[in-house]
């Protein structure tokens, strides 16, 4: 079976064992969008720490879970954003303005909506967590 996109995956099973009220989950295949995607959310507090395993293969992420995410989710395809479009995802995408991320990947690099409204850059659309 082919995979989709290795970012709904790893977003999916952590969405289902933080329902579930697991501390840890293990996720796998890994990509460099999956290691910046889960830096940004540990960034903003939604996850402790995760460990990057190296199988000589596809590779294993270990992630610390603390029960900040009620919802998350990829964007596919990948929209194009421009910087004057952000606030109309962020109401399309968020629950409220004032809670929830929308991770872009830009020219700069994979960050927030925020980042990226500070820094007036757009670029691609890659998912959200509330």
């Amino acid at each position: 079976m082919v995979r989709i996109s290795v970012l709904n995956d790893v977003l999916k099973s952590m969405y289902n064992a933080e329902k579930r009220g697991k501390r840890q989950v293990l996720v796998r295949p890994v990509s460099k969008v999956v290691i910046k995607f889960l830096q940004v959310m540990q960034k903003h507090g939604y996850i402790n720490e995760f460990e990057f395993i190296d199988d000589h293969r596809a590779g294993k992420i270990v992630v610390e879970l603390n029960g900040r995410i009620n919802k998350c989710g990829v964007i596919s395809p990948r929209y194009d954003l421009s910087h004057h479009d952000l606030e109309n995802w962020v109401g399309r995408l968020l629950p409220s303005r004032l809670f929830g991320v929308i991770v872009l990947t830009t020219s700069s690099g994979i960050m927030d909506h925020e980042e990226a409204r500070r820094k007036k850059v757009g670029g691609k659309v890659l998912g959200y967590f509330y």
